[in-house]
């Protein structure tokens, strides 16, 4: 490959250097050695006065551009480095109302379920005691209830057997006597529902 480029270059030489030759000997001043001076000349003034004007007005003005797009890209890196900060910031910010608001509602909600814990205890331990006074109410009534019906159910009883043996009978007992029967049996029983 790089043999093949050698070979063209020298290939391409050649045939400059003929045309050279060719176009001397045809008339072209430019590659008559009688012009080459003031073609220097030109030369030397054309590139002096394009060179003064690359380096003092193009290029210049090219480099304020760069350096202006340069700072403008810092400034624009910059902005965009506060503006990051910032952002990260009210990010931070964000998330600490959050947390905080979390913490306060579980505060909130803690307080509400102690509050209603101590509403419901109060309220089972009134409910508890007017069931207590209630039961203890029933319990003396049904105490005085038993001690008035035993005695009510010693009357009946003895009535009833009163009127039993007269209709058996045909003729009338002495009640206090029935009435002392019925005593000793339901004395009786009652010893009998103690002991067991």
């Amino acid at each position: 490959m790089l043999k093949k480029i050698i070979i063209l270059i020298f290939v391409t030489c050649l045939a400059c250097f003929n045309t050279v030759f060719a176009a001397e000997s045809g008339g072209m001043p430019q590659l008559n050695p009688e012009f080459w001076i003031s073609q220097i000349f030109w030369l030397i003034i054309t590139f002096g006065i394009l060179f003064i004007v690359l380096t003092k007005v193009i290029l210049p003005k090219i480099s304020d551009n760069l350096e202006t797009r340069k700072s403008q890209i810092l400034e624009n890196i910059e902005t965009a480095d506060r503006q990051k900060e910032e952002s990260q910031k009210k990010i931070d910010e964000y998330e600490k109302i959050i947390l905080d608001s979390k913490v306060k509602a579980k505060n909130y909600f803690n307080e509400a379920r102690e509050k209603i814990l101590d509403d419901i205890n109060k309220k089972r331990a009134a409910l508890e005691k007017n069931l207590d006074e209630e039961i203890n109410s029933v319990e003396n009534e049904l105490s005085e209830f038993r001690n008035k019906s035993g005695d009510k159910i010693n009357k009946i009883a003895a009535e009833t057997s009163a009127e039993l043996i007269k209709e058996l009978i045909g003729e009338e007992v002495n009640n206090s006597s029935i009435a002392a029967i019925v005593e000793d049996q339901a004395k009786i029983s009652k010893e009998r529902k103690d002991v067991i």
